[in-house]
């Protein structure tokens, strides 16, 4: 898939070395049946390129980007914008928008500074399988 093609669509920036966030990526797919999300890793030169310097907090991996229609968003924002485009019962979940960002960050941040002790991590960036290769930026 062309990157043109790609960045025309929401693309979910993520820590392609956290497991968490490997997993929520996962998760994402498979309850994103239409395709309207695509992927790629903070640590990527697709992430890069794509965000140009726009979102200062993404170089500090601790944080998830959604580029939508030109927009762009990071923490709770993205989770919640991300949730609202998955198959029912997630979209439920962006009600949670009504709570003022500085609480919904402050959980968000709260999980972030913890997830690698939680979860894991890995040396190197996630490798996606060939079946949701095509879902992915290139580099």
């Amino acid at each position: 898939m062309g990157s043109e093609k790609s960045e025309a669509q929401a693309v979910v920036l993520f820590d392609g070395v956290c497991h968490l966030c490997q997993g929520a990526v996962k998760f994402m797919i498979a309850q994103d049946p239409r395709g309207v999300f695509h992927f790629a890793s903070l640590q990527s030169s697709a992430a890069r390129r794509l965000l140009g310097g726009k979102i200062p907090e993404a170089g500090q991996l601790s944080t998830i980007v959604l580029v939508e229609d030109g927009s762009y968003y990071t923490r709770s924002t993205a989770a919640l914008r991300i949730a609202r485009k998955l198959r029912f019962p997630w979209p439920i979940l962006y009600i949670l928008i009504w709570i003022p960002p500085i609480i919904r960050n402050a959980v968000y941040d709260w999980i972030a500074a913890r997830r690698y002790r939680w979860f894991g991590r890995d040396e190197a960036c996630m490798v996606p399988t060939p079946e949701i290769r095509k879902r992915f930026l290139e580099d």
